[in-house]
C-alpha cells in the first residue's frame, strides 16, 4: 500500500482576536482524496480555521501548508489550487447559469477551449443545459447547491473547502450532494467540509470535532463511536459539546 500523500499539514495553528482565541493550537493532517469532516457547534472556530487555510486570514501563530504552499507566504498560490463553497452557495443570483460558470471558470484560471469543454461537461452532468440561460435566482435550492459545488471544482483543484454547504436543504437533496462529493474524492480531489448535520459526519473518512477553538477529537466515525461507546455521531458530538464554555 502506497503512503498517503499529505495535502494539508497543520501544526499548532492559532488565531487570536484581542484576548479571544478563536482557534487555539490545532494540529492535524489531511490526505489526498480524503473526505475530511471539520465539525463543531456554531462559534467553535471552524470558519476561522478555514479562512486561515484558504489564505484569507493570517494566523497569529503556528505552521500550516495547503497543497504544499505556506499559509503565510504563498496565499495566492493556495487560492489557485483550491476551490471554495460556502453556505451562501457562492453564486451570483442575478447572473444566468452559463454566466456564473464562465465567470467563476475565468476566476479559477480557465479560458478558451478548456473553459468551453468544462462548461459543456458541467451542464450535461447536472442536466442544466436546457436551463443555462435562466437566472440562478430562479433555480430550486438543490440545483443551486449542486451547481455551486460543481463550479467550485471546475478547475480540478487539489482541495475543495465546503463551509456548511448543505444548510437549509432537504435530506434527499443533501444525499445527492454527497454523491457529488464522493465522485470528486474518487478523482483525487480532497474534500474539507464543515457541517452541523451529524449524520453527514458518517459520510466522511475522518472527522475532527472542534470545541471552543480546539480539536477535542479526531478519528474515523467508527472509531469515535467506539471510543465514546455510543451509537451515532450525534451522541459523540453531545458528549464533547457538553464541555463547551462558549455560548455562541
Amino acid at each position: 500500500m502506497s503512503p498517503k500523500e499529505t495535502v494539508i499539514s497543520v501544526q499548532h495553528l492559532t488565531k487570536k482576536f484581542g484576548d479571544f482565541f478563536a482557534v487555539y493550537n490545532i494540529s492535524f493532517e489531511v490526505y489526498k482524496g480524503e473526505i475530511f469532516g471539520f465539525l463543531g457547534a456554531n462559534g467553535a472556530g471552524k470558519t476561522t480555521a478555514i479562512r486561515m487555510l484558504c489564505g484569507l486570514s493570517v494566523p497569529t501563530s503556528g505552521v500550516a501548508q495547503v497543497a504544499g504552499f505556506d499559509v503565510y507566504k504563498d496565499t495566492e498560490k493556495i487560492k489557485a489550487n483550491i476551490g471554495y463553497m460556502s453556505q451562501k452557495f457562492s453564486l451570483y443570483e442575478d447572473l444566468t447559469v452559463l454566466e456564473n460558470i464562465r465567470f467563476f471558470g475565468g476566476i479559477y484560471g480557465l479560458s478558451g477551449k478548456k473553459l468551453q469543454a468544462q462548461t459543456t461537461n458541467l451542464l450535461e452532468k447536472l442536466a442544466l443545459a436546457p436551463h443555462k440561460n435562466k437566472l440562478v435566482a430562479s433555480l430550486p435550492l438543490g440545483w443551486k447547491q449542486k451547481l455551486a459545488f460543481s463550479i467550485a471544482i471546475i478547475h480540478e483543484p487539489v482541495i475543495v473547502f465546503l463551509d456548511e454547504p448543505t444548510g437549509g436543504v432537504d435530506p434527499i437533496t443533501r444525499r445527492q450532494f454527497w454523491d457529488l462529493i464522493y465522485e470528486a474524492a474518487d478523482r483525487g480531489i480532497t474534500v474539507f467540509v464543515t457541517t452541523h448535520y451529524m449524520d453527514e459526519a458518517e459520510y466522511c473518512h475522518r472527522v475532527s470535532m472542534m470545541v471552543d477553538g480546539k480539536i477535542a477529537a479526531l478519528d474515523t466515525p467508527a472509531h469515535l463511536k467506539n471510543q465514546y461507546k455510543v451509537a451515532s455521531m450525534d451522541d459523540v458530538f453531545y458528549q464533547l459539546a457538553r464541555a463547551a464554555q462558549r455560548t455562541e
